[in-house]
């Protein structure tokens, strides 16, 4: 039995894939460890979409390459976007690497193994907008109690700072049937909430099925057994559309949750960027929601920095997130990417400037969290748990406001023994810079 070492670098649709592809390994007999000193193969499924994300994969390959030597490595397979991007420079420059598969290539990871075990090396990439397969069987990584489905790959939107068409190609929808199947076997494995991820999400169908069917797709998800939370990441705000809300607001499932991706608002620097969106379109389609979906938690992302962007842009998206009040929100400095427009563009902005301006976003949307925190206080809230506090009679768990990895959390006092996985009311006491506090509903006395 080979033992293979898996590491999943990058965004939570990579780990889609690294859940499939350990699925794959352990259906062919292959066990897993996390010891790197006794792994026989390890994989590195790589990310590029940013400046750190490269330099973190690059690392990565280069320690596990040492196990060559160190350990009992035979194989080193790396797959993934950086793989994609950058085959001939890996095979040219770290010659322990036996086997280098692109993002549409994955699906062939057994091949690939057979094939290096006889004595040659792998590389193995297949037209860009192929559209792999996705098998029921996964092995979640996530602790079990929640999983991500990736319902399609790709973008057509072409971002001007944006690598991720070339590395994963244009959009391509996974079909529905795939989806439920799949959906249902997670269900099975003890998934309660289930998330779905892709580039964009809100244009699901529209290439297969000729128009948007994401709201179709959630309906189907909404009748599996054993599921009781789906949340929504990834929605451009051009695309939302009134069948979608009107299925959030129907179905108890789906969590009253939206990412939008918003990036700027100033329409100089939109549409500089290529994006789909004026500043008074976010704010229709925000307050649109708002209105539709009154308990709606709204998060998004801003790229500050970006080229040409000047001071009184900056003062302009300060004003509007002031004024916005997104419930989350997150900040990258913009990286200047290689083949794309954004690039080569003038009026690069210093690295000190963008630095600033994300710390001066983060610091305003810090006082939006607090204030909108302290608001949740004497409130009662429906929380997943995802674990104990170490030596410490108390739990952290989620509410349906708050994604795995990206939101905050609650913390909740008891002497009462819960599960991971199991679903809890509790009495908000109090409150962080990001997170809650509080106390089961039963247990609470003022």
């Amino acid at each position: 039995m080979r033992k293979v070492l898996f590491i999943s670098l990058g965004c939570d649709k990579n780990l889609a894939d690294s859940e499939e592809m350990l699925g794959m390994l352990v259906e062919n007999g292959y066990t897993l460890t996390n010891d790197e000193t006794e792994a026989e193969i390890i994989v590195v499924n790589t990310c590029a979409f940013i400046h750190d994300a490269k330099e973190e994969s690059i690392n990565s390959i280069l320690e596990m390459a040492r196990y060559k030597t160190e350990g009992v490595l035979k194989v080193l397979l790396v797959t993934g976007c950086l793989a994609q991007r950058y085959k001939e420079e890996i095979i040219k420059e770290i010659p322990e690497v036996d086997a280098v598969l692109g993002t549409t290539s994955f699906g062939d990871i057994i091949k690939a193994l057979d094939i290096v075990f006889e004595g040659e090396r792998y590389l193995e990439f297949k037209d860009i907008n192929a559209l792999t397969e996705i098998s029921k069987k996964r092995v979640l990584t996530t602790g079990g109690y929640y999983g991500y489905l990736k319902i399609a790959e790709g973008c057509d939107k072409r971002c001007t700072y944006c690598i991720i068409p070339k590395l994963r190609g244009n959009y391509r929808s996974i079909p529905m049937e795939q989806l439920i199947s799949q959906a249902e076997y997670l269900a099975g494995q003890g998934v309660r909430e289930l998330i779905l991820v892709a580039q964009e999400t809100t244009v699901y169908g529209k290439d297969i099925y000729g128009k948007k069917c994401l709201h179709k797709l959630l309906k189907e998800l909404c009748k599996i057994p054993g599921i009781q939370w789906i949340r929504i990441l990834y929605c451009y705000p051009e695309e939302i559309y009134p069948e979608l809300i009107q299925t959030m607001k129907e179905e108890k499932k789906i969590c009253h949750y939206l990412d939008l991706p918003i990036q700027h608002c100033s329409d100089k620097i939109l549409k500089k960027m290529g994006r789909r969106t004026t500043k008074q379109e976010l704010i229709d389609i925000v307050t649109l929601l708002r209105k539709e979906i009154p308990d709606i938690i709204l998060r998004t992302t801003l790229i500050t920095g970006f080229p040409g962007e000047t001071e009184e842009d900056h003062e302009e998206l300060m004003e509007f997130i002031d004024t916005m009040e997104f419930d989350r929100l997150g900040v990258f400095t913009y990286s200047a990417e290689e083949d794309t427009p954004a690039a080569n563009m003038p009026n690069q902005i210093a690295e000190e400037v963008k630095q600033d301006r994300q710390a001066e976003l983060m610091e305003l949307q810090q006082e939006i969290s607090i204030d909108k925190g302290n608001d949740k206080i004497g409130t009662c809230v429906e929380v997943m748990i995802e674990g104990k506090v170490a030596d410490e009679n108390a739990y952290v768990g989620r509410t349906y406001g708050d994604a795995p990895n990206v939101d905050g959390y609650i913390f909740i006092n008891t002497d009462t023994e819960l599960m991971s996985g199991d679903f809890a009311r509790v009495h908000v006491t109090g409150a962080l810079e990001y997170d809650l506090i509080g106390e089961l509903e039963n247990e609470y006395t003022e």
